[in-house]
């Protein structure tokens, strides 16, 4: 009688297993694990490699990208744990927090907060390329810091405008818009500021042949300046938006704006 019972238990639909919410352990004990997480995968080869990419590494500990990567899928999305990563001000933690906050909760404030933080080039870029771009606030941020002093903070402006670009998220009205901006931006020579600005145009000009055509025409007009910083500008964007490549792929009929 046992025996048939427990066959007749084997044969019925199993139940799927519940799995226990990470939220089930407290915010700091998320964020002790996860920055534990981080230091396991940390090489000193990785943190040497930093500098010549003029990655500080003073609030670093050597993470690879994927490593990263790898620890923010393990953790999925966690605004709480975001804010905490944020707050430690390594490197790494910061990084992951870009990649486990959620878009959807985001807000301008917190926006303003990490932008005025920004302490280098690729926490700039990562933040914007992977968050910020998919929050509702974005097209508003690019405006408000493309009038920012700080060169890191106005970086972020062109970052996120051509992270708008790239991901099929930036309206042609804007494109366009930003067109200004980057022509208003251009006679900021600043390493991080113009090479933001040369991203911006150049995601931009790929998008569609319209805006191809407008960014190849805001390009000549800066390779032609007295001004080094918008000549630069300009010839660097031309390169890369006159290749042959480039040009058949915004022809194509049917392009994604």
């Amino acid at each position: 009688m046992r025996q048939s019972v427990d066959t007749a238990t084997r044969t019925r639909p199993r139940k799927a297993a519940v799995a226990v919410p990470a939220r089930a352990a407290t915010l700091q004990q998320r964020l002790d694990e996860a920055m534990q997480q981080l230091r396991r995968r940390a090489t000193k080869a990785t943190l040497d490699g930093m500098a010549r990419y003029a990655i500080p590494c003073d609030h670093a500990i050597g993470v690879a990208m994927k490593d990263i990567q790898a620890v923010a899928k393990a953790i999925g999305h966690d605004h709480e744990l975001a804010l905490a990563l944020w707050a430690t001000g390594v490197y790494e933690g910061r990084t992951l927090a870009a990649y486990v906050d959620d878009p959807a909760r985001v807000t301008a404030a917190q926006m303003d907060r990490w932008c005025r933080d920004f302490d280098n080039w690729a926490i700039v870029d990562t933040v914007c390329f992977v968050l910020f771009d998919r929050s509702p606030h974005a097209w508003g941020k690019v405006v408000q810091w493309s009038g920012r002093r700080d060169e890191l903070g106005k970086r972020a402006a062109f970052a996120l405008l051509a992270s708008l670009a790239l991901h099929g998220r930036l309206e042609d009205g804007n494109a366009v818009e930003g067109l200004d901006l980057i022509e208003r931006a251009a006679s900021d020579g600043r390493n991080f500021v113009i090479k933001g600005a040369s991203w911006a145009l150049r995601s931009i000009g790929r998008r569609n042949a319209g805006l191809h055509a407008k960014a190849i025409a805001l390009a000549r007009d800066l390779a032609a300046s007295e001004v080094a910083s918008e000549r630069w500008l300009g010839k660097d964007t031309l390169r890369d938006l006159l290749k042959t490549a480039v040009v058949q792929k915004v022809a194509k009929p049917g392009r994604k704006k």
